[in-house]
């Protein structure tokens, strides 16, 4: 009676066969996807630290006696002609020059440092050129902008479905010991240490790669739209989002929220040099110095009111999202509310968890060396997988796992492809293309068949 049984749950299973084949061209299509991801992840990993290096002569300056954050921003004005003011960094020491961010006529956002004592302009470069942001948009957008999201939430897709199989594979069938399944058996040769390198380490970072993988989502194009979809049917924004979806222009990431083209609003009318912004700063040097009182996590960004009142928000911009808070502070200087992490949304609390730890800051250093320590992992990984794959392909072929008579899918794979494609809507819409494709393909085989056999 129980082998019956377990005869019974084996046929609603796939055959090793046919998941074999699903983990081969899942791998062809991702892998080298994920050594991309890899190496331009472990480099985002430390944007504190690069960033730092590479703003190190502008955080080394003279000590700022009397600074003016109104007559930084001025001097920024004027360097970046027909600009309107977008943010103003908090220095983080009396040593460091003052971060203005101002929106470009053309919409581009441009990052000017400004010396705190005599208001001189030492440098200016596009928000969009700096090279963590560049690193960043080469990991989620490919550099392509929207199309590229789209690419990567595919390949995130698909990626999900390359570690399920693998697992089913991994899983140990009538083997005796550990080696082999929780340890590579380094003393053997030849392919035998090439999958153990392949499956083990597959095994040990699969979690992390899965939690990897779901925290991304919501950055990417479909999925994150889908969510803040969701979001807004059942909750009620009202604070700034905490991460970008697909490609978003760096200004309105900066400001918190869309940002209108003066040049837009009055169509015929030529903005001077003289009028290059209509946001009145006479109170920023008092927001300025109710910021510093706040002690928040760095970077402090304090953007302008959005509207007529007089109201400035004075934001923390930390990576480790839990440790943002956002404040109102009128133009005098009082403070009227504060939103800590604490009281947003549900949902966005969980993925401010999951995206704090995807950048490796949420738990400190100790985050950043486990990350980094899974995308070596992953590397390790993907060449032992193309090291198989080139010893075990017959020369001049592809090879590709075949299709057997006795292949099966199985109501459980098939159950577990459909909760998949529901919850990851491009990977459905995919794998209808793959039905469709296997379909139409059988169909011509079929018939040239029954030609042949005529």
């Amino acid at each position: 009676m129980r082998m019956n049984i377990k005869h019974y749950l084996a046929s609603l299973g796939p055959d090793r066969l046919t998941v074999w084949r699903w983990h081969f061209f899942a791998g062809l299509f991702c892998l080298p996807f994920v050594a991309l991801l890899c190496l331009t992840g472990s480099i985002y990993l430390f944007k504190p630290q690069i960033e730092g290096w590479i703003d190190w002569k502008y955080d080394h300056l003279p000590a700022a006696i009397a600074s003016s954050p109104q007559e930084d921003v001025n001097s920024a004005l004027k360097a970046v002609p027909g600009g309107s003011f977008l943010a103003y960094e908090l220095p983080t020491s009396p040593h460091s020059a003052a971060r203005i961010l101002i929106n470009r006529a053309d919409g581009e956002a441009v990052r000017v440092y400004v010396e705190r004592n005599h208001h001189a302009v030492l440098k200016t470069v596009l928000e969009e050129d700096r090279f963590e942001r560049l690193v960043f948009k080469l990991h989620g957008q490919l550099l392509l902008g929207n199309p590229g999201s789209i690419i990567m939430e595919m390949v995130a897709s698909w990626t999900i479905v390359l570690v399920a199989s693998g697992l089913w594979l991994w899983w140990p069938r009538n083997q005796r010991g550990l080696a082999g399944v929780l340890y590579p058996r380094l003393h053997q040769t030849g392919r035998a240490r090439w999958r153990d390198l392949h499956a083990v380490t597959g095994v040990w970072v699969s979690i992390v790669l899965t939690l990897f993988l779901i925290s991304g989502l919501p950055w990417s194009y479909v999925w994150g739209h889908a969510l803040l979809s969701v979001e807004n049917t059942v909750g009620h924004i009202t604070s700034v989002k905490d991460w970008e979806i697909g490609a978003v222009p760096a200004q309105e990431t900066i400001a918190g929220h869309p940002i209108v083209s003066h040049h837009e609003d009055m169509p015929g009318m030529d903005m001077s040099e003289d009028m290059p912004s209509q946001v009145n700063l006479d109170g920023l040097n008092n927001v300025t110095c109710t910021a510093e009182t706040l002690s928040l996590a760095a970077p402090v960004l304090i953007t302008p009111p959005a509207g007529s009142d007089d109201v400035w928000t004075v934001r923390s911009d930390a990576q480790n999202r839990p440790l943002r808070e956002s404040v109102k502070v009128m133009g005098d200087g009082h403070i009227i509310a504060r939103e800590p992490f604490s009281q947003k949304a549900a949902i966005d609390r969980v993925i401010g968890y999951g995206v704090a730890a995807h950048e490796g800051h949420l738990f400190g250093w100790a985050n950043q060396l486990l990350n980094l320590l899974v995308a070596l992992g992953l590397l390790l990984m993907s060449c032992a997988a193309t090291v198989l794959w080139l010893k075990r392909k017959p020369e001049g072929k592809f090879g590709t796992p075949p299709v057997l008579p006795s292949s099966r899918m199985g109501l459980i794979a098939i159950g577990v492809l459909c909760i998949l494609g529901i919850l990851l809507p491009e990977l459905g819409i995919s794998l209808i293309c793959i039905a469709v494709a296997g379909k139409l393909s059988r169909l011509k085989a079929s018939r040239v068949s029954r030609q042949e056999t005529l």
